[in-house]
């Protein structure tokens, strides 16, 4: 399998590359070079897989005769260590809930993998690896989490100041080691600048090998595919049509969905479900791709003006509009609807859902209105543990969440940060100090 960049599918790389690259040369980001298709005997029998062995099926594709089916087995196996189940709200309507892993969040599938895979080739190669990360919640935890005391690989994480939960600040700011997190003064757009600036920075690239993990790096992207197969299994015996609604921020979720979907999986719709930060909902409804300055909401980890992956999605359909608009419906919503779309389902269902969740299943209730199609199981995916927003969700339904032990012993720790501006030659002086 070799991976191109999405500014030139002519320039191919090896698996391995792109993993420890990051961000191709020309500063695209890696997609393979076609999506393998799954033998439909696959599916056929997909019920019988457990999430690990999906996942063993699904990845060797992605990495082939790189790394050894016996070492793909144990990244998986070491990685994916929980389970993505889903709840069932109604009859057409289930929740997929992603965040049983360490950080509470569907950011640990692809982190987990990630760390594994890329301390596996950092070992093979015998190199030091510098990882940046822009975060606008919980991908900064999942990828501390997954790192941390990792050998080979320090990892710098940049989190826009006051603009991410207590709990979100604390899991990914409370590790040293090799993992240093920046306090920006300014947007999560801001953090993502700075990281792709310095990838192409010849001073930087120079002095250190440079990685990401955010879902702009490959191996990010791929452990996200699991689930979707995952919950398709969970549902095979209704033989109904599929819709999964994604909360949608830097569109990484989505674009992994896509994929699943390119390598077979029967999926009638996907719904990008987004907050007021709605980009691609916008471009969905006009063919106009407009990027803007986030704005601050309480389903932070979407609060995303200018969304990395949507070049992945324009390069999975040849910037094919007709086919993305056909393939993908898009919706926002304010604050105000977020919470009363939480104290809806607490009400009538007795279910705590998170900001971001509540988004997905707004989204879904418009589009089971618009379609009125009455064949069709919708999925929202869940995307943290609702803990993880404490103060929102307490206030919108008014009792008080159970707080899982490990948040506890997190927010007793003492926060270690740096803070520094958004100007990048701020920031490129403390990387050539590193």
């Amino acid at each position: 399998m070799n991976y191109c960049s999405t500014n030139n599918k002519g320039v191919s790389s090896t698996f391995r590359e792109a993993v420890i690259k990051g961000i191709a040369d020309d500063g695209g980001l890696f997609i393979p070079s076609f999506i393998p298709k799954l033998p439909t005997l696959f599916f056929d029998s997909i019920e019988k897989y457990s999430l690990q062995e999906i996942a063993l099926e699904v990845a060797k594709n992605f990495i082939e005769n790189e790394i050894p089916n016996n070492e793909i087995k144990r990244i998986v196996d070491k990685s994916i260590s929980f389970d993505s189940p889903l709840f069932k709200i109604s009859e057409n309507i289930s929740i997929l809930e992603l965040f049983y892993g360490p950080t509470l969040a569907f950011k640990d599938f692809g982190a987990r993998f990630m760390a594994n895979v890329l301390s596996y080739l950092v070992n093979d190669e015998n190199q030091q690896v510098t990882i940046l990360v822009a975060t606008s919640g919980d991908t900064g935890s999942a990828v501390a989490n997954g790192f941390y005391r990792v050998e080979g690989i320090n990892v710098i994480i940049l989190y826009p100041s006051k603009k991410i939960s207590e709990i979100q600040e604390k899991q990914l700011t409370t590790f040293g080691e090799n993992i240093t997190a920046l306090e920006i003064d300014g947007t999560f757009d801001d953090c993502q600048r700075l990281v792709k600036t310095a990838f192409v920075d010849k001073d930087i690239t120079r002095e250190m090998k440079l990685s990401s993990a955010n879902s702009i790096n490959i191996a990010r992207l791929i452990p996200q595919t699991f689930y979707y197969f995952k919950s398709f299994a969970d549902l095979k015996y209704k033989k109904r049509k599929i819709v999964f609604s994604v909360p949608s921020g830097n569109l990484g979720n989505l674009t992994a969905g896509l994929i699943a979907k390119k390598m077979g999986l029967p999926v009638h719709k996907f719904i990008a479900a987004s907050n007021i930060n709605d980009i691609f909902p916008k471009y969905l409804n006009s063919s106009n791709f407009e990027p803007k300055t986030s704005i601050k909401t309480i389903s932070n980890a979407m609060d995303v003006g200018n969304p990395s992956n949507f070049a992945r999605i324009i390069s999975l359909y040849n910037n094919d509009y007709q086919k993305i608009h056909k393939e993908i419906y898009g919706d926002s919503f304010t604050d105000e609807e977020t919470i009363l779309s939480i104290q809806e389902l607490y009400s009538k269902n007795k279910y705590i859902i998170d900001p971001h969740g509540a988004i997905g299943y707004l989204a879904l209730l418009n589009y089971l209105k618009l379609s009125k199609d009455k064949d069709i199981d919708g999925v929202v995916l869940e995307t943290a543990h609702p803990s993880k927003f404490y103060d929102v969700v307490n206030s919108a339904i008014n009792i008080n969440i159970e707080i899982p032990e490990s948040v506890k012993i997190i927010m007793q720790k003492e926060k270690k940060s740096i803070s520094i501006s958004s100007n990048y030659s701020e920031f490129k002086e403390l990387l050539l100090r590193k």
